[in-house]
């Protein structure tokens, strides 16, 4: 008994640490991706930082605005994108729920830009206009919460500017190169607004694979959890709810049914000659064996230990018979000495038909019974109820 707690403890510690080892490789893996994500959105926001410090830069040099505002708006939209870029590679946003830090990000752009609106009334409408881009991204990332948060302060931002101020916010078109600075600037608002529709767009995409991959994972993960890890027959579990459906079916469209309960002879006498991975592997080939010998419509499972189900619909007592006596010729027949010289593995099986009205516990009984006497008799026979 000592031994036998030891090596379920040792399994289940060797279970727990490999389920650990998973669990790490997958959150790794989550990390990672989410590193590389965030590494995308802040180039794409550097890049457009870059950008409109270039159609301010036009304007600068068409004299309407001083050349420290193309160059203050550059310095700060890349130090504000580096300052979260710190945060992302030292893994600080993997601390929270939103590793975007969303509603911190879009923040601390309205407040640059709206800055911008107060230090440059003159093309104000560049920085407005940018506004937009800002929730275009965002809305891809933000909660209903962040996005009434955002707007609200945003809203209190643009009153106090437009309400209680009266600088002049314009947008020059009276030079042929403020024009071209405003096409500019209008084009590239545009065509940023058009990549964050790309960008929604691959997402969903890749949310509509990712569920295709999620349902054959879950479908995966079902048939795992029905199949008996050693022997890949069903596990008890699942069986014996095939069982239950089959008689119900069997007595609703009143057509026979069958079962028979199979036990390896012997079979403790094997683990203790052979030892246990010996042992296993004998289930294994007895499994294996008997797949392929049975019918489509056959479903065949671990009952418990060296004990099988094997669940035979549409199939008389006689024809249940001569199945098993079948599978009990193929099984004695085998070359079990390949496991170890002078190996023997048999097999007794009860089976029992369905009468009206019988429930599956009772049908089980007889048949359990009927491998009682089989076993009584000799082992390596068929008994039938």
């Amino acid at each position: 008994m000592a031994d036998m707690s030891g090596a379920a403890s040792s399994l289940q510690g060797q279970r727990s640490d490999g389920s650990l080892a998973l669990a790490g490789i997958l959150s790794s893996d989550l990390s990672k991706r989410r590193v590389r994500q965030r590494r995308q959105m802040l180039a794409v926001q550097g890049a457009s930082y870059s950008l409109g410090a270039l159609v301010l830069l036009v304007y600068s040099y068409a004299g309407t605005v001083p050349t420290i505002i193309p160059a203050s708006y550059f310095l700060g939209g890349l130090s504000l994108t580096g300052f979260f870029v710190v945060l992302s590679e030292t893994h600080v946003n993997d601390r929270f729920q939103d590793h975007y830090l969303t509603i911190f990000q879009m923040g601390c752009n309205v407040a640059l830009q709206l800055g911008f609106l107060l230090a440059a009334p003159e093309i104000g409408y560049t920085f407005l206009s940018v506004l937009f881009l800002i929730f275009g991204f965002g809305a891809l990332r933000m909660t209903s919460r962040q996005a009434i948060a955002v707007w609200t302060l945003t809203t209190l931002g643009l009153a106090l500017i437009f309400l209680l101020t009266d600088i002049p916010i314009a947008m020059p078109v009276s030079t042929p190169l403020e024009r071209a600075a405003a096409m500019l600037a209008f084009v590239l608002t545009i065509g940023q607004c058009a990549f964050v529709g790309l960008y929604g767009s691959s997402m969903r995409k890749m949310l509509y694979n990712r569920s295709f991959e999620l349902k054959a994972a879950n479908k995966r993960i079902e048939e795992l959890a029905e199949l008996d890890e050693l022997t890949g027959s069903f596990n008890r579990r699942c069986i014996m709810r095939i069982l239950d459906d089959e008689i119900v079916r069997a007595h609703r469209s009143s057509t026979p049914c069958s079962v028979a309960l199979i036990d390896l002879d012997w079979f403790k006498r094997i683990n203790d000659a052979y030892g246990h991975p010996t042992g296993d592997e004998v289930l294994r080939t007895f499994a294996i064996t008997v797949f392929a010998n049975l019918r489509a419509a056959d479903k065949f499972g671990r009952y418990g230990g060296e004990e099988f189900l094997l669940v035979l619909p549409d199939t008389s007592g006689e024809a249940a018979a001569r199945i098993l006596g079948r599978l009990r010729a193929i099984i004695a027949d085998l070359d079990w000495s390949a496991f170890s010289p002078g190996m023997q593995v048999t097999i007794s099986a009860g089976v029992a038909t369905l009468r009206p009205g019988e429930t599956p516990d009772l049908i089980l009984a007889r048949a359990d019974s009927a491998l009682y006497a089989a076993k009584a008799r000799g082992r390596n026979r068929i008994a039938s109820a």
